[in-house]
């Protein structure tokens, strides 16, 4: 790409999720300005700290030939301050990249400019906070990244590009985030290549396919094995890193723990039993089906493989696992 073709770009973005693509934006086009979130308290120390998408940028603007070193970096809790609306004019900015930002851009920020965003779903299904989430949790197969047209409504513009791609039975929601995030990186540059050539296309989503993808809280944090075991299996994939998944466990003679779940793995056969029993080798009964428990941690201890914990704390077969309130950690 010479330099004729390149665009002014601005991102913004604030979490991990958009560094794929901030990165391939800086090498394939002039990302002239980066908006991100304020840095905020964070870690055990409450230590001012700043987004994923604002470190990536201060990491490139030292050395000379950085892929940021000549990128203005706006950190605002207020997109649509007068003082940025006039930086985005002085910067003659001709497109827009947006992704996991957390502000809603208002319409003097976008009249008259080519506007897009990355989100984590096949859209329509899944507009909202938590799509990886809840497609992890709903059961289902396949998912994806879509590039869309910025609208009033969450999530509901046109869509330009998408990618899809099956959901590894195998691995959790923190692992399908980045997955998705590299996803995302070439369907981003394609619908801009587009735009900079007209040739670009999109499509109307199906208003009666949308289904909402709610933020995740802590109350959902466990997990209730009196359901088919791809659904148990999801469910506890994708609560994982956050809230993550806890369940008590109760043991024939009545005594009660706290069981963090990290990861499963799914069964056909049926182990027979209550939904819930643990039975030898971690293999725990579900509705139908069962799935065997592969990491999991104890209050005080780390995640480690069951096989682990069984030679140290071991959990006696007929032990049960029943779904536990959110407010206990593990």
């Amino acid at each position: 790409m010479n330099a004729q073709q390149r665009l002014r770009v601005a991102f913004l973005g604030s979490g991990e999720f958009g560094v794929p693509t901030l990165e391939a934006l800086g090498a394939a086009h002039d990302v002239v300005l980066v908006i991100s979130q304020p840095d905020r308290p964070a870690g055990r120390g409450r230590r001012s700290a700043a987004t994923p998408i604002s470190a990536r940028v201060l990491e490139d603007q030292s050395p000379a030939d950085g892929l940021f070193a000549k990128t203005a970096l706006v950190r605002t809790d207020d997109v649509n301050a007068p003082a940025v609306l006039s930086q985005i004019a002085d910067l003659q900015i001709e497109a827009m990249v947006v992704i996991a930002f957390g502000q809603k851009l208002g319409a003097t920020l976008l009249d008259g400019r080519f506007a897009v965003n990355l989100h984590a779903s096949l859209l329509p299904r899944w507009r909202g906070a938590a799509p990886i989430n809840r497609a992890m949790m709903a059961g289902d197969l396949e998912t994806g990244v879509s590039v869309i047209s910025l609208a009033e409504r969450m999530d509901a513009g046109e869509v330009h590009a998408m990618r899809s791609t099956p959901i590894d039975p195998a691995e959790t929601a923190g692992e399908l985030h980045d997955r998705l995030a590299r996803l995302g990186v070439e369907p981003v540059l394609e619908v801009l290549d587009r735009w900079r050539d007209r040739l670009v296309k999109s499509v109307t989503q199906d208003e009666l396919a949308a289904t909402p993808a709610a933020k995740l809280s802590k109350s959902e944090a466990t997990v209730d094995f009196a359901a088919p075991s791809s659904l148990v299996r999801g469910q506890i994939h994708g609560l994982v890193p956050w809230p993550g998944c806890q369940v008590e466990a109760v043991s024939p003679d009545g005594r009660s723990q706290v069981l963090r779940i990290h990861r499963v793995q799914e069964m056909a056969e049926s182990i027979g039993g209550s939904p819930g029993a643990v039975s030898a080798g971690g293999v725990v009964g579900c509705e139908t089906g069962s799935v065997r428990l592969l990491e999991v941690q104890v209050p005080g201890g780390r995640a480690m493989p069951w096989e682990d914990l069984q030679r140290g704390r071991p959990f006696p077969d007929g032990t049960m696992l029943r779904p536990r309130s959110a407010g206990t950690s593990a």
